[in-house]
């Protein structure tokens, strides 16, 4: 169930009493009027922020009755460098088909950026309830809703709160397992793995899978973690350490992100190593830049547009008051690629 249900709403004297200053300068500071130093009205903003005041100003009045309208807040997106990061399909197609069913259900979707930050207009939370893919650890934006009693669904558990059970599973740990299986079918002995840096069920699941499989089969643990907003620099960079170490290339890697793959595949090949007869590479993800690297990389297709409707519909029900929600595990699919095609003898 959702942990903010039946929490009190904060109030100017809550924001005036936490800020340290009377409620007169709270309102001066947050509508722009009055004499306020600029030092004292930054810190009154920056306190009604982190308790959901100034944006519940505005949203509560507008969610007194259902509005037909779902928010979508996609966090990897928010620490990417870019809401359109170049050859990941993943998220347009899961916000796509997220509109779709929403309309299907009678609901309008708005993309929303990180609510918590100055840059996203109060309103942006006058909805009805919020899907949040990949949260991260102890997510603010998760908090924030929790204070102003927004019903919310995630993609993804929140790693820090496993009280919170309203999410879709995502299958990491699953896709990591037959990744592992996969590539021990190859004939690969030593098996690395890159993940992201965001503290998420992603990376988390995935690292644990791997971490567990390595303990069982007596295999030294060959990890790497590299962040998501680095690209196929990323998967160079991996691919430099790997070429640097006095210890033996891996004959597999899997990257968590197509963008690191690719840019490990890439490097490694000017390295003189082929793909995949030295090593072999996998994608958690699939992209555009897995399906065209030469050869291309074998990649997990994390489904967004079956993870999509999932979690809308499980978010609907939420806002119809269902209170016995079984979350979904979403059952991703291997395409097997030139880059795992190594015969075994």
């Amino acid at each position: 169930m959702n942990s903010g249900q039946g929490r009190r709403r904060v109030t100017i004297h809550d924001v005036a009493k936490q800020a340290g200053v009377s409620i007169t300068t709270v309102s001066h500071s947050l509508n722009g009027k009055g004499v306020v130093a600029a030092a004292t009205r930054q810190h009154v903003v920056d306190v009604a922020a982190s308790m959901g005041y100034s944006a519940d100003a505005i949203a509560r009045g507008l969610r007194s009755s259902r509005l037909g309208v779902l928010g979508l807040v996609i966090r990897p997106l928010d620490s990417l460098d870019s809401y359109q990061p170049v050859g990941v399909d993943y998220f347009m197609r899961f916000a796509g088909a997220a509109a779709v069913e929403a309309l299907d259900r009678g609901f309008g979707l708005m993309l929303v950026r990180d609510p918590t930050t100055s840059r996203v207009p109060d309103i942006a939370l006058a909805v009805d309830g919020f899907v949040i893919s990949d949260p991260i650890g102890n997510d603010p934006v998760i908090a924030l809703l929790n204070r102003n009693d927004i019903p919310l669904v995630t993609v993804g558990r929140d790693v820090e709160h496993p009280e919170f059970t309203d999410w879709v599973g995502t299958g990491a740990n699953a896709d990591c397992a037959a990744i592992i299986a996969h590539l021990c079918e190859r004939g690969a002995k030593s098996i690395a793995i890159v993940t992201g840096t965001d503290v998420n069920s992603w990376n988390i699941d995935s690292e644990t899978t791997y971490l567990s499989w390595a303990a069982e089969q007596g295999q030294p643990v060959i990890l790497y973690r590299q962040d998501e907003t680095s690209g196929e620099a990323g998967g160079r960079a991996v691919a430099e350490e790997m070429l640097a170490s006095e210890s033996p290339i891996p004959d597999a890697v899997y990257c968590l992100t197509g963008r690191h793959a690719a840019g490990l595949q890439t490097r490694l090949q000017e390295a003189g190593y082929s793909i995949p007869a030295d090593v072999l590479v996998v994608a958690g993800s699939d992209s555009e830049q897995t399906r065209n690297s030469s050869p291309p990389i074998t990649s997990v297709d994390l489904m967004p547009e079956r993870t999509a409707r999932e979690a809308v519909a499980l978010l609907v029900r939420r806002l119809e008051g269902d209170t016995d929600l079984t979350p979904p595990l979403i059952e991703n699919e291997l395409r097997i690629r030139e880059s795992t095609n190594r015969h075994v003898n």
